[in-house]
C-alpha cells in the first residue's frame, strides 16, 4: 500500500489524468478518490496546484472530446452504445435526454456531477448538431468546476483525508483487495439483475414482423410508445395506432390502458430494458397480455413498415414509409 502512496505523489499527474479519462469514458471507475487523495497531497505540498488541475481536466477534456465526435458521426446511436457501458443503461437515455431538453449546454455543466449522465451528455450534444466550440466552452467549464471541486474538498481537510489514507495503508494490502472484490460483485450483480430481468422476459417479446401481422390481421393490438417526450419531439414518427406515454406515466395512466387486448410496448433503452421493466410491472397489476418489441421502432423503420406522425389536438395522423 506504501508502494502505491509513493507511486502516486511521484507520478499525480499522469493518475489524475488516466482517472479522470476512464471515468468520463464511462467505465466503471470512481475518479472523486484519487481527486480528495490529490488534493490532500496539494495541500501538503507534494503536488502543484496548476499541474494537478490541469491533467485532471484534460483527462475529462479528451474522454468528453471522444463521445463528443462519435455522437456527431453516429447520432443518438452512441447513447446506446455508451449505456451499454452504463450500470444502469434502462433510465440512463431517458434521464439525459430530459436534462438537455430542459436545461441545454447549461445542462453539461450539472450533469458532470451526475453519475451515468456526465458520460452521455456528451454524445447527445455531439447528436443535436451543437458546435464543437460552444460544446468546449461549457465542457470546460464542467470539467474545471467537477475536478475542482473535489480537488478544494480534499485540500480543505488535507489532514482527515491523509489520516484515512494512513490507516488504509496500516491494514495492508488485504483491504485493498477487499474493495475492489466489493466492486467486482456490485457490477457483477447489477450485470446479473439485468441479463435476469431480459431472461424473463426474452420468451414474451414479439418481433416487428409478428405486430405488423396483427395489425393487418385487424388484431387491434395496443402499441405503447414509452420513448421520453424529448425524444418525441425530435422524432415525432410513432408506429401506427401507437399511444405516446413516458415510462414516468406509465403508473398513474394504468387506468387508459385496456386489460382485454395484446399490449406491446418499445423504447429507446438498450435491449428494450426500459419496455421490459414496464412489462413486467404492468404483468404484476394484473395486465397479463404485456410483450415488449423486439428492436423498437429502430427495426420496424429497418423493415420499412408506415409510421405516423404523432397526434396533436384537432389534426389528423399523416401517414409515411
Amino acid at each position: 500500500m506504501n508502494e502505491t502512496l509513493d507511486f502516486l505523489v511521484r507520478h499525480g499527474a499522469v493518475v489524475m489524468f488516466v482517472a479522470l479519462f476512464i471515468e468520463q469514458v464511462g467505465l466503471p471507475f470512481p475518479a472523486t478518490p484519487f481527486l480528495l487523495y490529490a488534493g490532500a497531497l496539494v495541500g501538503s505540498g507534494k503536488l502543484s496546484t496548476v499541474t494537478t488541475v490541469a491533467a485532471a481536466v484534460a483527462g475529462s477534456l479528451v474522454a468528453d472530446m471522444i463521445w463528443f465526435y462519435i455522437g456527431a458521426f453516429t447520432g443518438k446511436r452512441a447513447l446506446k452504445m455508451v449505456c451499454r457501458i452504463s450500470l444502469e443503461p434502462d433510465s440512463c437515455v431517458r434521464r439525459t435526454q430530459d436534462l438537455f431538453a430542459r436545461f441545454g449546454m447549461r445542462g453539461l455543466v450539472a450533469g458532470k456531477f451526475i453519475p451515468g449522465l456526465s458520460t452521455l451528455l456528451p454524445p447527445l450534444a455531439g447528436s443535436s448538431g451543437v458546435s464543437i466550440r460552444r460544446f468546449l466552452f461549457f465542457d470546460s467549464i464542467s470539467s474545471v468546476l467537477y475536478c475542482g471541486s473535489f480537488l478544494l474538498v480534499g485540500l480543505l481537510f488535507s489532514n482527515q483525508v491523509e489520516q484515512i489514507v494512513a490507516a488504509l495503508a496500516g491494514l495492508g494490502t488485504g483491504t485493498l483487495a477487499l474493495i475492489i472484490a466489493f466492486l467486482a460483485a456490485y457490477i457483477t450483480y447489477k450485470y446479473v439483475q439485468r441479463r435476469r430481468l431480459l431472461h424473463e422476459l426474452s420468451v414474451a417479446r414479439i418481433t416487428v414482423d409478428e405486430l405488423r401481422q396483427q395489425q393487418e390481421a385487424g388484431g387491434n393490438p395496443l402499441v405503447l410508445d414509452l420513448r421520453p417526450a424529448s425524444e418525441i419531439d425530435d422524432d415525432p414518427y410513432l408506429i401506427p395506432g401507437a399511444l405516446h406515454m413516458s415510462i414516468d406515466d406509465v403508473a398513474r395512466r394504468q387506468h387508459e390502458i385496456p386489460r382485454d387486448r395484446d399490449i406491446v410496448l418499445y423504447c429507446s433503452c438498450p435491449d428494450e430494458g426500459g419496455s421490459a421493466k414496464i412489462a413486467r410491472r404492468l404483468q404484476r397489476n394484473g395486465f397479463t397480455r404485456v410483450r415488449p418489441l423486439l428492436g423498437g421502432i429502430e427495426a420496424w423503420r429497418e423493415r420499412e413498415y408506415p409510421v405516423e406522425m404523432r397526434r396533436a389536438p384537432e389534426t389528423t395522423p399523416v401517414v409515411a414509409v
